[in-house]
């Protein structure tokens, strides 16, 4: 009955994990990115990056190390709440994609809403 008590909130994230999936198909549709860890640290440290997004398998070492990165370069980290295999798909790619770095939105509003949402 343990496993039963917190399942509730689990629509609320469903909700949020489905508002960023289709925020990221429209950036992959209409913005600029780079896909994976060593391109992220790449858009971090040249200060392209306005927004980094972690799967939530990526190795703690690799997380810290982006977050770091980001704190650096004052942008905002979003956590997401899928693994690498379901970020990929978000990103609409037949890969695993365990760190992506947005460098223009397009049309998306995802720089204005995701870090305000988790």
């Amino acid at each position: 009955t343990s496993t039963h008590a917190h399942m509730a909130p689990i629509k609320k994230v469903k909700k949020t994990a489905e508002s960023i999936n289709s925020r990221l198909a429209l950036v992959m549709k209409s913005g600029k990115y780079t896909l994976g860890y060593k391109s992220s640290l790449k858009t971090l440290r040249s200060g392209k990056s306005k927004l980094v997004i972690i799967g939530s398998n990526c190795p703690p070492l690799r997380k810290s190390e982006i977050e770091y990165y980001a704190m650096l370069a004052k942008t905002s980290v979003h956590h997401y709440s899928g693994n690498n295999v379901d970020l990929g798909t978000a990103c609409g790619k037949f890969y695993r994609v365990s760190t992506l770095s947005i460098t223009d939105p397009g049309d998306s509003d995802i720089i204005r809403t995701s870090p305000e949402g988790q």
